[in-house]
């Protein structure tokens, strides 16, 4: 199954499931139909209103023209009533690095929803990740961004009969150790996922047994998946594509600083980054501009002080 596959399987059961459940965005069944604040701010409507929108954006790149609608009217709109308005609506589309679209397509824009309170903040890596966490984004009651990886919608993965069930959910909030290692902790989301498995793959050829975590969800972090495997490898490298200030993976350094999890680390905690550049359009360069098994494997060997 691919991850397209495993996404449109999901939509299509919740929405037999429930016939509050709705669908509408950019090209939604018809073409020409860019209209981001109109839509958004249509579909928060239809949310205290009753229904369960699906807000679907071509781009998340293009949904800043909608943050308005998803920041202070959906985000917001519980706390702001004392909790008399629901808003179950999950905005979902690409997010981060793509292929030849250049700086205004391929943006990652985890680190800015994920620091918005009244969001929950997702971003799935395979079609079981997809499945569960997207159709739990819709059964949920709050506004929920569902960030996809454009270069992962063509890819396939194996999935387990339980996944295929229309009744599978995977719980918000709630990280998944990919591979079990002891000598240095990875931890990624979304695309950054495969990068850090490939990664791990050629560290053990070094010797070196990494763990890889893949976050799920970046607002709520699973933070104590996070500090129990440090607390076992005692190193820490942490990916994404985005960029490095105000990250990702600062939050999870910072979050590591604050607690006792920092006395098990043997060495500071290093973060893995897209550059801190808008994307260029140069393939070449567009290719050195996020993480590379090559990136990853370097700054492992440097945390263990390896040459």
């Amino acid at each position: 199954m691919t991850v397209r596959d495993a996404l449109n399987s999901a939509m299509r059961e919740e929405l037999e499931r429930d016939k509050d459940v709705i669908i509408l965005g950019e090209e939604v069944a018809e073409y020409d139909g860019a209209y981001k604040m109109g839509f958004a701010g249509i579909a928060v409507g239809a949310a205290m209103a009753g229904l369960k929108p699906i807000c679907e954006f071509m781009t998340f790149n293009f949904a800043m023209q909608a943050i308005d609608q998803i920041i202070n009217s959906a985000a917001k709109s519980s706390y702001m009533s004392a909790g008399l308005v629901s808003v179950p609506i999950v905005f979902r589309g690409p997010n981060g690095c793509s292929a030849g679209v250049a700086a205004q397509h391929s943006q990652d824009y985890g680190a800015w929803y994920a620091s918005c309170p009244g969001l929950k903040v997702l971003a799935p890596y395979n079609c079981e990740d997809c499945r569960g966490l997207l159709k739990s984004a819709i059964r949920d009651p709050d506004p929920v961004v569902h960030l996809e990886s454009e270069l992962l919608y063509g890819q396939s993965f194996d999935v387990s009969d339980e996944a295929l069930s229309s009744d599978f959910l995977l719980p918000i909030g709630q990280a998944k150790v990919e591979r079990e290692g002891k000598d240095v902790t990875l931890v990624s989301y979304s695309l950054g996922v495969g990068t850090c498995l490939a990664a791990a793959e050629e560290l053990s050829k070094l010797g070196i047994s990494a763990e890889v975590i893949n976050l799920r969800s970046l607002r709520p972090m699973d933070e104590e998946t996070i500090f129990q495997s440090v607390k076992k490898t005692h190193y820490l490298v942490t990916v994404e594509n985005g960029w490095p200030v105000c990250g990702i993976g600062a939050e999870i350094c910072a979050r590591v600083m604050e607690t006792d999890t920092f006395n098990y680390l043997d060495a500071p905690v290093l973060r893995v980054t897209g550059a801190d550049i808008p994307m260029p359009y140069a393939q070449n360069l567009e290719r050195a501009s996020y993480p590379d098994t090559h990136n990853i494997v370097t700054t492992v060997k440097m945390v263990k002080n390896i040459q």
